[in-house]
């Protein structure tokens, strides 16, 4: 499947229409809250349905859209962190749970930023190979695995006013490998969370807000690449569109997200995840998608 390309960056979403991008939209914010990827989605589903790719930039800067659904659902959290780790600024006591818990996020956040500054724009580039499918179904069935043993070998006993710093430099270290496409960043910190020994719906209420700070990065990132390529105003519009659904979808998705945590733990996404990998390493090997 070609790529549209300006100056190296994929543009391949201008030119499916608004009603195309809106549905890849609501499907790059689902899959980026849900721990099932998104760049694999965004591979996979418009090569099904005969669309044209609509470039990896495209998804970064829908990024964005995750951190508005995030900052909307948390928002007594990032309130209270963000106004308390101020005022702690202010009055000189680092002691506080907001001052500590805001330097944990910011921490747990910036091994992914380092990696997206230096690997991030070959990820982005057209017919790069790290979108492979076979890259793609290693990382699907590898998180699988990993998320299968999170749930397996803690209890999940610990709450959210029980983190610590420890644990977000934890957190940072596993957010880290969701530079490699297919891993998911919120794969990587739900199944970090989880190795805390956090409870379920806890884990995913600071994976989320631990990746803020690098969803928003990632997002101003592929939005600036995109705003480098010379978009006019009627391919804006477009991003308009898809931003919009993937809000509304990313929103929807996060109190779907807990809704499956509180009652089936991460178990429906390790069976996902190891599906679709599986699947995507099967149609390599036999060679029967181009």
């Amino acid at each position: 499947m070609a790529t549209a390309c300006t100056q190296g960056i994929g543009t391949g979403f201008i030119d499916l229409g608004t009603a195309k991008v809106a549905v890849l939209g609501a499907i790059q914010g689902i899959t980026d809250v849900l721990p099932i990827s998104s760049a694999a989605h965004m591979r996979i589903v418009p090569a099904v349905l005969g669309w044209a790719d609509p470039g990896a930039t495209f998804a970064a800067a829908l990024q964005l859209a995750t951190a508005v659904a995030i900052v909307a659902h948390y928002r007594r959290d990032v309130w209270r962190i963000g106004a308390g780790a101020f005022e702690a600024g202010r009055s000189g006591d680092y002691r506080t749970f907001e001052f500590r818990t805001g330097v944990g996020i910011l921490l747990a956040s910036l091994p992914l930023i380092v990696g997206r500054i230096a690997f991030g724009r070959r990820v982005d580039l057209c017919a790069t190979p790290t979108l492979e499918l076979w890259v793609l179904g290693a990382a699907g069935v590898a998180v699988a695995a990993t998320l299968a043993i999170a749930v397996l070998v803690r209890r999940h006993e610990r709450g959210f006013e029980e983190i610590r710093l420890r644990d977000a430099v934890a957190l940072g270290l596993a957010q880290a490998f969701a530079v490699i496409p297919g891993v998911s960043r919120s794969g990587a910190a739900l199944t970090g969370a989880l190795l805390m020994n956090l409870k379920p719906v806890e884990a995913v209420r600071y994976g989320l807000l631990a990746g803020l700070p690098a969803t928003v990065f990632i997002g101003l990132e592929g939005s600036a690449g995109l705003r480098r390529a010379g978009l006019d105003a009627q391919a804006w519009g477009v991003l308009g569109i898809g931003f919009l659904a993937a809000t509304l979808a990313a929103w929807l998705a996060i109190r779907l997200l807990i809704m499956v945590m509180e009652r089936f733990s991460a178990w429906p996404f390790v069976a996902y995840r190891a599906v679709v990998g599986g699947f995507l390493l099967l149609v390599v090997w036999l060679d029967v998608l181009a």
